[in-house]
């Protein structure tokens, strides 16, 4: 009886184990790609590059949640990881990436934006700051294919180090890469950041945004948006282009 009422009891445990992972799948792996990219920059030399992990900064009342962030003699390295496997495929001005897995698609949010986000937030914060060269960097972690269309950094982690250190003009001397690294330091409010309101707030904006493009607006400056036909398929464009150069497959 003893011994039923232990299995019993692990095949809770299992159970609760696996529920528990389905409903924060995509978070783990999040989290361990980005463990993954900080165990690598730990391998930069400490005395050209300095490195913040899971930085928030804010910006009015919104936050900005970057992975990682070196601060360096070469300039801000802004990094965006993604965890994910399969076909991933986008443009560079497009709303959304497409991860296709088998038969099986998925959008997810362009993580060349996002990163876009992350040096604006920077730049408002940093005021005061001048001639900073920031280098934004999207690296995939997981069993990926990159099939993208951009000028921006879009590389596989074992890139990295390599993307890095191809820098080599310096643009901040010690006293203001120093300087810059205290600053952003005393503004980093990860440990007070609530991630569930960062989220609410996203989607919130993702909401009005799908709003408009559903409507055939542009909702970066209000014009039509009209279908093209591109290397990936057909896809909806800005009719103010090249003033404005947005885009999404959204259809």
């Amino acid at each position: 009886m003893l011994d039923l009422n232990v299995n019993i009891w692990i095949l809770i445990i299992v159970i609760a184990l696996a529920v528990i992972y389905s409903v924060y799948r995509r978070r783990l792996k999040g989290v361990i790609g980005e463990k993954t990219i900080a165990w690598k920059l730990a391998r930069l030399p400490k005395s050209k590059y300095m490195v913040i992990n899971n930085l928030v900064l804010e910006v009015g009342d919104r936050a900005s949640q970057i992975d990682h962030l070196i601060v360096s003699n070469f300039g801000l390295f802004v990094i965006e990881t993604k965890n994910l496997k399969g076909w991933i495929l986008g443009y560079e001005n497009s709303e959304y990436w497409t991860q296709i897995i088998y038969s099986r698609k998925e959008r997810f949010y362009n993580p060349v934006r996002q990163n876009l986000g992350h040096i604006r937030a920077l730049k408002a914060n940093l005021v005061g700051f001048y001639k900073i060269n920031y280098i934004p960097i999207v690296v995939f972690t997981g069993d990926t294919t990159l099939k993208v269309e951009s000028d921006s950094g879009v590389i596989y982690s074992g890139q990295l180090l390599r993307t890095i250190k191809a820098y080599k003009e310096v643009t901040l001397l010690d006293i203001e890469k120093e300087a810059i690294f205290d600053k952003i330091k005393s503004l980093n409010i990860s440990r007070k950041f609530k991630r569930s309101d960062h989220i609410r707030s996203i989607r919130k904006r993702e909401y009005e945004r799908s709003r408009l493009i559903d409507g055939y607006l542009c909702p970066n400056c209000g014009g039509a948006l009209v279908i093209r036909s591109g290397r990936f398929g057909k896809f909806k464009g800005c009719n103010n282009f090249p003033n404005c150069k947005f885009t999404t497959n959204n259809r």
